[in-house]
């Protein structure tokens, strides 16, 4: 089948287009970098064996290394490049830009193809004397910018070294002044900061501030309910800025120092928590570094995945895909990895429950299998893995490594490597692969800010609830084998909506209403919205949102919202099913009711506008599924997001992961259970070989795929060229 659908993906490359990022689209690395320990005693030939197994397994890079008495990291690094493993966690992302003027410099024809170009000594020789000067670098850190605050690259930059600015909503009295300076900066007008803070609204303010001058010398904002909504919004907006700025004056100054080496920032913390509630904006960060490298997240199983009560198998692909995401088009990978077994040593305790368990998994060849596919499916070109070996003493002593505990490598290592090896042969084709997503799942920083501010003294779980929301729209989709992305709503401005054939807005509380007028556009056009509860409550001011007739709400979804209740004392019942969460009283205007729930109330409407279709699902669809199990309710889900879409391919007792380009498609699965056969239906007509990548193995078509237990396996299937 020809899928004519447009995806954008032009479109989704230029959306972080820079320089540095179309250089390392040219080189297209793919680094599996390790970890490397020193240990007391240890000589020189042994390091040298270990980078020398490193490189016969599939590891070409370090990630880092780390100083012990009697080896410096500079030492260390010298030995890893004496032995050709490049001592850089971004591998050949570091080269020098491979242009017309340095192939002519080293006599390389400019026409060579570009895999080619990569293995011709003269370069390769040329790019260790680059790698070699940056041995001596020392780590760039801090940095404060002059003045006050900067308007550079759509963003607000505040200079705040000097106040320390913890991960919460609450704004300390020693950063008032700065917050101060950064509002009238925002907004100009003092008109505008009463406006955005409901200051004229009942209960916000015991005299709106009518001058710039009568702001600032309300010195300890008393004059302003610090539990109002848009106030807590930009509070959460400033301390987010002063991140991002202090990641960029990072940035400028190792470009200064060297423009052609790449920095990271992302995060070593796990993408599930409530990062707006933290005052941490990582679609942000990720901007931040389109002109500078690569963004990425930190993925240890014991330390991030607490916030999932443990879950491997979906929740990996998860939080590679959201890293992806929020970097659409620029290099994304996590630059920090499991490599073995832990027990002890994880668990950042966020909760309560969290610091009563022991965070412990099985890192076996399997597992390490759906992580290191779980990546590469979610677009991620390259992963580090913390460590090749153990630590001998202290925190994490015996703990994370691909080795055993005798410095060997046993299966875990040896298949890691072979994923490795693989990656690095298709390099270049994955480059160019590309997700084909059916549904864009919203991810809105402002609304969860919204939630978060609805936390404050109030419900502390609320400033989770959008994550869990988000955890349990993708899980649904993830169970039923339906392609989809993250979407934000700086993608839909750009004029990315038309990418998916369906975009979903779980838990979304606040709605501005430039977003809901935007998305009018896309259903008129053919697209399909779908809303569930308790969407729409909010403006992107913390205001209650409109939804009367003629409003832009109402004219998306052909109805209004009379109420929001929920599911407990009164039940609401839907085929069979109690719903206990958020409900929707709708009024339908133009929509029409699809089902109601036991007691009456409408529980499914549609509203046809132009060549598509707005829906309404007056239960909260979305949060219950945050916890696995419930296949039913998953399905429900998913069924409902697709409507009349079918999707391209299916099979039953495994998760399946696609990425598409013109000469192949990339199919990776992954058995959370025990060892089974799988049939893999697709609707994109025939193609010309299957092969195993990891083993070699060649396949027939049709017949049953065999999948190990609690593993994964990746499959190419080889496409004639031009269909």
């Amino acid at each position: 089948m020809i899928d004519t659908h447009t995806y954008l993906h032009d479109l989704y490359d230029a959306l972080h287009d820079s320089p540095m990022q179309r250089k390392i689209r040219t080189i297209a690395p793919m680094p599996f970098g390790v970890v490397f320990l020193p240990w007391k005693g240890m000589k020189e030939e042994e390091m040298r064996e270990h980078f020398r197994t490193m490189k016969r397994l599939g590891f070409h890079n370090l990630k880092q290394t780390m100083p012990a008495p009697g080896w410096s990291t500079e030492r260390i690094l010298s030995v890893a490049l004496e032995e050709d493993v490049i001592p850089f966690w971004y591998g050949e992302g570091g080269w020098e830009a491979i242009t017309d003027e340095l192939l002519e410099k080293l006599g390389i024809a400019k026409d060579a193809p570009i895999a080619e170009i990569r293995r011709d000594p003269r370069m390769i020789a040329h790019q260790k004397e680059v790698l070699r000067n940056r041995i001596a670098y020392g780590k760039i850190s801090g940095g404060m910018v002059e003045g006050t605050v900067l308007q550079e690259a759509g963003f607000m930059k505040y200079a705040g070294d000097e106040i320390q600015l913890h991960n919460d909503p609450i704004l300390r009295e020693d950063a008032i002044p700065l917050f101060q300076e950064w509002c009238i900066e925002k907004y100009g007008t003092v008109e505008r900061l009463v406006e955005e803070w409901n200051q004229e609204e009942v209960g916000i303010a015991s005299k709106p501030y009518a001058s710039w001058e009568d702001f600032k010398s309300d010195a300890t904002l008393s004059r302003h309910n610090k539990r109002e909504y848009g106030y807590l919004r930009d509070v959460l907006r400033f301390k987010a800025d002063v991140t991002i700025n202090k990641i960029l004056k990072r940035n400028r100054l190792s470009a200064e120092r060297d423009p052609e080496e790449p920095t990271r920032a992302g995060g070593e913390m796990g993408l599930f928590l409530p990062f707006a509630w933290r005052g941490t904006d990582m679609e942000g960060i990720a901007e931040a570094m389109k002109e500078y490298g690569s963004f990425y997240p930190s993925l240890h199983l014991a330390w991030h995945f607490e916030e999932v009560n443990y879950e491997v198998g979906p929740c990996v692909y998860m939080q590679a895909s959201i890293c992806v995401d929020w970097f659409k088009g620029g290099w994304s990978a996590t630059w920090e990895s499991t490599g073995g077994p832990q027990q002890f040593s994880g668990g950042k305790g966020w909760t309560v429950k969290s610091r009563e368990e022991t965070p412990g998994y099985t890192v076996n060849a399997g597992t390490m299998t759906q992580l290191l596919l779980s990546y590469l499916a979610a677009g991620f070109k390259g992963a580090g893995l913390w460590c090749w070996n153990y630590r001998r003493a202290g925190w994490e002593a015996g703990e994370y490594a691909l080795l055993n505990r005798n410095n060997e490598p046993g299966e875990r290592a040896i298949q890691a490597g072979r994923i490795a090896k693989a990656a690095e042969k298709h390099r270049d084709e994955l480059w160019r692969s590309r997700k084909e997503p059916y549904v864009g799942v919203l991810v809105n920083w402002e609304n969860e800010c919204i939630w978060g501010a609805a936390s404050v003294s109030n419900r502390d779980h609320f400033k989770n609830y959008p994550v869990h929301a988000r955890i349990g729209a993708t899980r649904s989709l993830i169970a039923t084998n339906v392609p989809w992305e993250h979407v934000m709503p700086a993608d839909i401005e750009a004029g990315l909506a038309p990418r998916y054939r369906v975009i979903f807005l779980p838990a979304q509380l606040s709605l501005p209403e430039s977003l809901i007028e935007q998305l009018i556009t896309f259903v008129e056009n053919g697209g399909r919205v779908v809303l569930d509860a308790p969407g729409g409550w909010f403006d992107h001011k913390g205001r209650v949102l409109e939804s009367h007739p003629g409003s832009p709400f109402e004219r998306l979804f052909g109805a209004c919202i009379d109420d929001f209740q929920y599911g407990n004392n009164v039940p609401y019942v839907l085929n069979g099913i109690e719903r206990r969460d958020f409900i929707i009283e709708v009024k339908p205007t133009r929509a029409e009711v699809l089902q109601h729930f036991e007691n009456g109330v409408p529980a499914v409407t549609e509203h046809r506008l132009g060549k598509g279709t707005a829906v309404i699902l007056g239960w909260a669809a979305s949060h219950p599924l945050y916890t696995p199990g419930q296949k039913a309710l998953e399905e429900e889900l998913s069924s409902l997001l697709l409507g009349t879409h079918t999707p391209p391919y299916s099979c039953e007792g495994a998760y399946v992961y696609r990425l598409a380009s013109a000469e192949a498609d990339h199919y990776f699965f992954i058995n959370d259970g025990e060892a089974r056969e799988v049939t893999l239906e697709t609707r994109f007509g025939t193609y010309t070989a299957i092969t195993d990548p990891v083993s070699g193995e060649s396949l027939q078509s049709g017949n049953p795929i065999a999948l190990e237990g609690y593993s994964g396996r990746w499959l190419r299937f080889a496409k004639e060229i031009g269909k």
